[in-house]
């Protein structure tokens, strides 16, 4: 039996090992294994049990010599001993013994001049066929001299024991960035597969001078290269799923001094409320070849129904780029021309779309700001407002101010316009149409909007223009769409305090930054 250099990492007696199978045969392989189902569209369903998202308090980077100084330790980037990391990889290993394995042996980042190597090692085949259509697939060519520069072993059934493993709780994501080894534990839910990858990324990226991004990129048909930023629920997926536009990816690129360009060769679309009239370039990548976690299914019609989030709200469907018509292949755009940073802004205060100066940029991408909203999580009654550093706290290992100065260094050369686009709420208590935020964002885009006036906000001091075609211009003006100013004053108040409160904690930002927030 081929085992593919297994041995090297202690796998010597695999019931059987299978490398880079097709699509189609990862999807036989778990049928027959019973992992999943078929739905009527031929996607392969799996419901992931007790893990249905990240579990970001099991994620643990081991404290070794080597990194040690580099890593922004905290509540985030939790140490872990190496010690405790062997002795959980000896556990795994000796788990995995005489089960059957699957082997992707795949790429990250388009562009060659940037691509890493990845061997991801999987327990199931369905999570074998997730990542292979998420990471860049190699030809056969480049598979037989394929060496990685980071392993991944995924293994959802064995389980951590915390006090006796040093971890949070069953789950662990452990990363040895000198081993250059990734280790998931106890959760069979596969964006902790995507997500390791990108830590590993946002790690590497900065020492080859490229900028690591957690956002969407696509490219206009003069060749105008766009970014957007935002977390989940934003619209990052949707908006840059555009018909007009050629997609260049939809969650995580690498800026360079001449490209934008993804690290991925696939999507992970939230899917919760779907409809093809809405969003029918995902709607319509959910056919066979595609997986799709934790969305309800009828048992008889094999049809799913997006709308219920019994298992939960984070339902998704992972499939490869391809599946999106006017996809670019490879993904790979020039220079971006604008950068837009998505939130969702439940206390209906920011403006649908303003203007940010360079100093603003930096505050507004280190804010990360969006709201949880009722529901979402026990406990959350009204809106919450929730900062993630960057975009993408959970994934970045180095200091924040790290990567700011990289976003300003690469706008102030590109001389890329940056705007912040709410996709949330407003004062009538209604959220924000999406047909007309892709008409504020596709006049950001063409440049319609810079032709226009704008007004400075009063207390986010941003720049809102008076008008925007497709858009009625009394939503433009947040104050506007508000019966009751005293109310919009002291919610737009409330809002601009908790920016100041969370900026306190990034104690490394210049003071023009700092000053370029909003006013408590």
């Amino acid at each position: 039996m081929e085992t593919y250099g297994l041995e090297k990492l202690g796998l010597i007696n695999a019931e059987a090992v299978y490398r880079n199978l097709s699509p189609a045969q990862l999807v036989e392989h778990a049928l027959r294994r019973g992992e999943g189902k078929l739905n009527s569209t031929g996607a392969l369903c799996v419901v992931t049990g007790k893990y249905t998202g990240r579990s970001p308090d099991d994620k643990f980077i081991v404290d070794s010599q080597g990194v040690h100084d580099e890593i922004a330790w905290g509540k985030v980037n939790r140490p872990i001993s190496q010690e405790k990391f062997d002795a959980i990889y000896d556990k795994m290993i000796a788990y995995l013994q005489n089960r059957e394995l699957y082997i992707f042996d795949g790429f990250a980042g388009a562009d060659p001049k940037y691509t890493k190597c990845f061997r991801v090692i999987n327990e199931l085949a369905s999570q074998n066929l997730f990542i292979h259509q998420l990471l860049i697939r190699p030809s056969k060519e480049q598979l037989d001299g394929f060496t990685p520069d980071f392993t991944l072993i995924a293994a959802p059934g064995f389980k951590c024991i915390p006090e006796r493993d040093g971890t949070h709780s069953e789950a662990a994501i452990l990363i040895d960035y000198e081993k250059k080894l990734v280790l998931i534990a106890g959760s069979q839910y596969s964006g902790e597969i995507k997500k390791s990858v990108f830590s590993v990324m946002n790690y590497l990226m900065p020492k080859m001078g490229v900028f690591p991004m957690h956002c969407s990129a696509n490219i206009g048909k003069d060749g105008d290269a766009a970014v957007f930023f935002g977390l989940s629920g934003t619209g990052k997926t949707t908006l840059s799923a555009d018909p007009n536009r050629t997609l260049i990816g939809d969650d995580e690129h690498g800026w360079s001094d001449d490209s934008v360009f993804n690290f991925e060769g696939g999507c992970y679309a939230k899917t919760i409320n779907l409809r093809e009239e809405n969003e029918p370039e995902i709607f319509r990548a959910i056919k066979f070849g595609a997986l799709v976690e934790n969305v309800v299914m009828d048992e008889e019609t094999r049809v799913n129904d997006y709308d219920d989030g019994s298992l939960t709200e984070n339902t998704r469907v992972g499939y490869p780029i391809d599946y999106i018509p006017n996809a670019a292949i490879p993904g790979i755009g020039g220079i971006p021309k604008t950068v837009i940073f998505l939130t969702a802004d439940a206390y209906g205060v920011l403006p649908p779309i303003s203007k940010l100066d360079k100093n603003q940029a930096m505050y507004y991408f280190v804010s990360g700001f969006t709201s949880k909203l009722a529901g979402t999580e026990r406990g959350i009654t009204s809106p919450v407002p929730t900062f993630s550093t960057c975009f993408g706290e959970p994934f970045l290992p180095l200091d924040p101010s790290y990567y700011a100065k990289m976003l300003a260094e690469k706008v102030e050369k590109s001389g890329a316009n940056v705007y912040l686009v709410n996709t949330g709420w407003n004062g009538t208590g209604k959220r924000m149409k999406l047909a007309y935020t892709r008409a504020m964002v596709t006049a950001a885009l063409n440049g319609e909007l810079e032709k226009g006036e704008f007004v400075t906000d009063p207390y986010f001091g941003v720049a809102v223009p008076t008008a925007c075609e497709g858009v009625p211009a009394e939503l433009l003006i947040p104050e506007n769409t508000w019966e009751d100013k005293a109310a919009y004053a002291e919610k737009a108040k409330t809002l601009a305090a908790s920016f100041v409160e969370n900026f306190k904690k990034y104690t490394h930002m210049p003071e023009e930054v700092v000053k370029a927030g909003p006013k408590a």
